[in-house]
């Protein structure tokens, strides 16, 4: 394992990685874990830090994995949905469908599309990494969120018992699902873990159900 850095947020705040390689050094797939876009859901954020946890400890995966636990490090220390200038990082990706209008304050775009230090960041390292499968751990309804094809998204239904939905339900203007999934053909999963479940199940449940859907990625 080796940590990286994607870049800093407005504030300073480094964006940490961690970088995971088979054992034979490369591989023909790769995967980008990202948890804690929403400083409010800290459950997104458990999952990844588990997930962490449970590579050190043992990483076994035909594939290259980088795993960022806090996209959102100002969010997730205010422990509020956006970062540091309120924006909220899944509305501000440069999408053809971004809109300066929010339908909330809660869900406030920013002052122009990509206007965040940690989209930019994020959206660098895409483009460099380019990863087969995008991961974003989130909390909500239980769900998994599918932009583009992830039979990963079946592996970990059949686990978690969460239903697929490729439509969340609601307008998402400015999402990494639409920057990524339908505007850069880089299947991405939001994962929705139930909101305000203790953090045990994540750990018992949600962690092995992730790294059962990578086994997919990694068969790609």
């Amino acid at each position: 394992m080796k940590m990286i850095n994607l870049g800093y947020t407005k504030l300073g705040l480094p964006l940490h990685g961690y970088h995971f390689l088979p054992a034979a050094g490369k591989a023909k797939n790769r995967a980008l874990v990202i948890g804690g876009v929403h400083g409010d859901e800290p459950e997104g954020v458990v999952a990844a830090r588990g997930l962490l946890d449970s590579f050190t400890k043992k990483f076994d995966l035909d594939l290259e994995v980088v795993l960022v636990p806090e996209m959102n490090p100002e969010g997730v220390l205010l422990k509020t949905r956006g970062n540091s200038n309120k924006v909220d990082l899944n509305r501000n990706m440069n999408t053809k469908d971004w809109s300066p209008v929010a339908a909330s304050e809660r869900y406030f775009p920013g002052p122009s599309a990509m206007s965040e230090a940690e989209n930019q960041c994020l959206a660098k390292f895409v483009e460099d990494f380019k990863p087969t499968v995008i991961f974003s751990l989130h909390s909500w309804k239980p769900m998994l969120n599918t932009n583009g094809e992830l039979p990963e998204a079946d592996t970990i239904a059949k686990i978690t018992g969460y239903v697929i939905q490729p439509d969340i339900g609601y307008p998402t203007p400015g999402s990494l699902g639409t920057w990524a999934g339908f505007e850069r053909n880089i299947p991405t999963l939001t994962y929705e873990i139930e909101r305000d479940i203790s953090f045990k199940p994540i750990i018992d449940i949600h962690v092995p159900a992730i790294i059962e859907g990578l086994k997919v990625t990694a068969k790609r």
